[in-house]
């Protein structure tokens, strides 16, 4: 009998190699970073070179540290540097983003055991840790500001972010202008157009499926109906986008099976909805994905097919039982 080699996820059923997937991924955020340098410039554009250098090294050395072969030629690194990035507002402190990256690279992935075996989504790890955390931080605010960049106004940075005026009754831009483009919020918040079409070509190149990004925002749009507020506000605004197609369908940290995929991403809304409705609504999506992260494995343990060398149990045997 063949020996059976196990590896961890992520496992492609499609002829690509993990870095030619990592560089799909790369490549469908390509037009969510224009749109964000476009609105801000210099800022989107340091931002993003702090958190991917950050990533590169925070690679090489925890990998050096426990000897092991740095492997940035895969381009996972890179990847969560830019999303840690993009889950960043374009005057973020660098520090913040680069600690956040530090953690999302250093802590969540590679301490985990490396590339598929992270339980949580690095990136979103990094996010929220750095907000769990700021009270600890503060000190880096004071003792670093005189590092901090200084790149002229921007007053695309001083508009508050759509989901901060829906929670507050204030007056909201039209929908045009949030799908086109919108300078508010994280600089993955500035397009909803720009992310469809990274999610589209992500979809054709069968990186990702349906059933999660579905789920989350069926959820969504049902929820906020009954609870008589604006799905569409919902839907274009506070990162739902980038959560359910880029975030929550992560390899690594989402059910393989479909029932399980659908199963998570109805969790994931009604929480995302939870958390905007009746909590704290900042980073709801991040929040939300991180906890049904924690959920996978008993969501596939449920929601798994049986084996084909699995007994099936006798009529007899069934109605004994019963």
């Amino acid at each position: 009998m063949d020996n059976l080699v196990v590896t961890p996820p992520p496992h492609l059923k499609v002829k690509a190699t993990v870095s030619e997937a990592m560089r799909d991924v790369a490549i469908a955020l390509v037009p969510v970073s224009i749109v964000s340098i476009i609105f801000f410039q210099l800022y989107a554009v340091l931002l993003i070179a702090v958190c991917v250098g950050t990533a590169a090294l925070t690679e090489v050395i925890f990998r050096r540290a426990m000897k092991k072969k740095p492997t940035l030629h895969d381009y996972s690194a890179v990847l969560t540097g830019l999303f840690v990035a993009l889950l960043f507002s374009p005057t973020a402190a660098w520090w913040s983003a680069a600690l956040a990256t530090f953690i999302a690279v250093g802590i969540a992935k590679e301490l985990m055991g490396g590339l598929g075996w992270n339980l949580f989504n690095p990136a979103l790890f990094g996010r929220v840790a750095i907000i769990v955390l700021a009270p600890w931080f503060a000190f880096l605010n004071r003792d670093l500001a005189a590092l901090s960049w200084n790149l002229g106004g921007l007053d695309a940075v001083a508009q508050a972010t759509p989901l901060a005026l829906l929670q507050q009754g204030a007056t909201m831009p039209s929908y045009i202008s949030m799908f086109l483009g919108y300078p508010g919020g994280a600089l993955a918040e500035t397009s909803a157009l720009a992310l469809l079409i990274g999610a589209a070509y992500l979809i054709y190149k069968r990186h990702i499926t349906w059933h999660i990004p579905v789920s989350i925002l069926g959820v969504v749009v049902a929820l906020t109906v009954l609870s008589v507020q604006d799905p569409i506000y919902h839907l274009l605004s506070g990162g739902l986008l980038l959560g359910a197609f880029y975030m929550a369908t992560d390899w690594v940290t989402s059910p393989i099976n479909a029932k399980g995929k659908i199963v998570f991403g109805i969790s994931i809304g009604v929480l995302v909805v939870l958390f905007r409705l009746a909590l704290a609504p900042t980073e709801g999506v991040a929040f939300s994905i991180l906890i049904m992260n924690a959920f996978v494995p008993l969501i596939e343990r449920v929601t798994k097919r049986a084996s084909f060398s699995e007994p099936k149990p006798s009529p007899s045997t069934s109605g004994e039982a019963a």
